[in-house]
């Protein structure tokens, strides 16, 4: 803890109460628009495909202003703001357009929030600690997504509440993240006016000029090529109550997913610090092909919650690790707008990914659509070989 400091522990729990009101809502959505007029696979997909293009624009958007602006905190604080009430507001809903409408809110306030955010954890850590920075942050990330399941299954199940009235009552952790995040905020402020208003950690970094390199673009568009195959997770949640699962032990599932997020992020981070960023990455798309692969195949609660549990594994070794490698391959100043771009490829494949798992899904079947994502997540693999990787600073103890 005393290596991460203050500012990215904040802004880990904020992580973590933020997640909890998310994932108190996801798990539930498939089930939920089930019950509402044109519900489906399809509807399943168009929700998810619009809402990440949204967001991808928003985050390439937030980051390039992070940058000339240095107004990191405001922007942070807007997007969670506004996604922990839109996000609640689906507990409202009588069509799915509605669900749609305010699933798109919500991602509007990831979109503002997430490459500012992203910015200022790099800034924030020491370099030779980046993965555990990163790591850390997934790690709580994942621990709110852990509790949220339980949360809405303890609502329904011990206090016999309505689905609507638990995603209202979403509400709650997501206002309660706004406290840790205006102390983080206020402490990254105090730190840029120490240092001047110049680069310092968590300061404000003045706008360079030039582009990013060419070995960073290269690596933009390799992630891009593996988020074509990436579809939302909730077609996974979909194809387990078609396998046996009943809907009242979907968040059972993604407990066991987060737990698995959790238990390796933080490992999976250090080994990054210590043997590069590729290694962990190619592990983890390895294991999401593999997954993709056995998904079709799997009935029943209990091979589903094998898989869910090393699914989790994708996410431990990816998503901090890849984060850490943006940081590694741009200088400070233009990391707003590096990782705006990172965020943009990461989720612009989103709508077309989203849009083909769901028709492949509903007039193919679930065989040819998960294996359609393993194919192209072995095609980014191949890509990320040739991605060139800076050589990795000394530790300092």
């Amino acid at each position: 803890m005393k290596r991460l400091g203050p500012i990215i522990v904040s802004l880990g729990v904020v992580s973590l109460l933020n997640d909890a009101a998310s994932e108190m809502i996801v798990p539930l959505l498939p089930a939920f628009m089930a019950t509402l007029p044109g519900g489906g696979a399809f509807a399943i997909g168009l929700m998810e495909g619009l809402a990440e293009t949204v967001a991808a624009f928003l985050k390439l958007g937030s980051g390039w202003i992070a940058d000339r602006t240095g107004r990191r905190g405001a922007l942070i604080l807007a997007g969670y703001s506004l996604a922990a009430v839109a996000r609640s507001l689906i507990g409202l809903a009588g069509s799915v357009p509605w669900v749609v409408a305010m699933r798109v809110v919500d991602r509007i306030g990831k979109g503002l929030r997430a490459s500012p955010r992203d910015a200022m954890i790099s800034t924030a850590a020491a370099k030779e600690d980046r993965g555990l920075a990163f790591g850390f942050h997934r790690a709580m990330d994942h621990a709110g997504a852990f509790i949220g399941p339980l949360v809405a299954m303890g609502l329904i199940s011990l206090a016999g509440l309505q689905v609507r009235s638990v995603i209202l009552l979403a509400v709650v952790p997501g206002l309660l993240a706004l406290v840790p995040l205006v102390h983080a905020v206020r402490r990254a402020g105090a730190v840029a006016r120490a240092a001047g208003g110049g680069a310092a950690p968590a300061g404000r970094p003045a706008a360079g000029g030039g582009g990013l390199g060419r070995g960073f673009y290269f690596y933009i568009a390799v992630c891009f090529v593996f988020t074509l195959g990436n579809s939302s997770d909730l077609f996974l949640l979909l194809r387990a109550t078609q396998a046996g699962v009943s809907a009242t032990l979907l968040p059972l599932l993604w407990v066991v997913l987060h737990a698995s997020k959790i238990l390796f992020s933080v490992p999976a981070g250090l080994l990054s610090d210590r043997i590069g960023r590729k290694k962990p990455i190619l592990a983890g798309w390895g294991v999401y092909a593999v997954t993709y692969l056995l998904v079709p195949r799997a009935e029943g609660l209990a091979q589903f919650l094998l898989l869910f549990a090393f699914y989790g594994l994708f996410f431990a070794f990816t998503e901090g690790v890849e984060k850490a490698f943006v940081s590694d391959l741009v200088p400070e100043e233009k990391r707003g707008t590096a990782f705006g771009a990172y965020n943009f490829a990461a989720a612009a494949g989103a709508l077309p990914s989203s849009l083909a798992m769901g028709a492949l899904y509903q007039w193919a079947g679930p065989a040819v659509a998960f294996g359609a994502g393993a194919a192209l997540a072995m095609v980014a693999a191949a890509g990320l070989l040739f991605v060139r990787e800076p050589a990795r600073p000394a530790r300092t103890t």
